[in-house]
């Protein structure tokens, strides 16, 4: 710790921390101690620490569990901006995504979903909703739309593998897609599926995908838990 820095030593032990669960030097389950024990080990004061570890906890590295103290959690899902699937994307970082289908049916095509998939509005989409969850804790609540006769989606195989896995078994091939990300504040509802607090953040995601004939194969409106997922963008300077 630099004392002579102008950067606060709350923020210098919470960087020190974080890149250490990065780094796997503190893997998940890791328990930390309580706060004075940690700022009797570095010296530094009670707030400090108990700044440092707060700043941890809302990145979502670190909980803090009653009757065990702040422990390690598994980092976040960070996702670049490729087409990709989030059961893909959990798989590569060493993850283990499992799924558990909430919703598998015909329906109408409500206005926006017709527009998305380019049917006619009150005409049968398949309406598929999932909870996906990495090594038991929720990630994301998944919402997609489907033309109706482009797959027939078994729950046992959805709850198996991913959607993206899926089309392509079905020899569709996933060409591009258009998608926008926001936020807002989780419905009680929702937070009690995610294992949130009502009001928490929750990053949002529409996407449509098509394949290589430019047909919209897939119109998807998923929710992700903020403090364990993000979305990461490279940008470039023009020329």
């Amino acid at each position: 710790m630099d004392r002579t820095s102008p950067v606060p030593l709350y923020f210098q032990l919470a960087r020190q921390l974080e890149g250490a669960v990065e780094d796997g030097t503190l893997v998940p389950g890791t328990l930390l101690g309580n706060e004075i024990d940690l700022a009797a080990r570095l010296g530094l004061s009670r707030p400090t620490v108990r700044q440092a570890l707060r700043t941890l906890v809302d990145k979502g590295l670190l909980v803090r569990r009653r009757g065990v103290g702040t422990q390690v959690v598994h980092t976040g899902v960070r996702r670049p901006p490729e087409l990709s699937s989030l059961y893909d994307d959990l798989e590569s970082a060493g993850r283990h995504p499992a799924t558990r289908v909430l919703a598998n049916r015909l329906e109408p095509a409500t206005g926006p979903v017709a527009a998305a998939l380019g049917v006619p509005e009150g005409s049968e989409v398949h309406y598929l909703e999932r909870l996906r969850t990495a090594d038991g804790e929720p990630l994301a609540r998944l919402r997609d739309h489907l033309p109706a006769g482009l797959l027939e989606p078994d729950t046992a195989l959805l709850e198996a593998t991913g959607l993206h896995r899926l089309l392509r078994s079905a020899a569709i091939t996933l060409h591009s897609a258009r998608q926008a990300v926001g936020a807002r504040a989780a419905t009680a509802a929702e937070a009690a599926l995610l294992d949130e607090e009502q009001g928490a953040p929750l990053l949002t995601m529409e996407r449509v995908t098509y394949d290589d004939t430019g047909r919209a194969v897939a119109y998807g409106s998923h929710l992700y838990r903020a403090a364990r997922h993000s979305f990461e963008f490279r940008l470039m300077a023009r020329p």
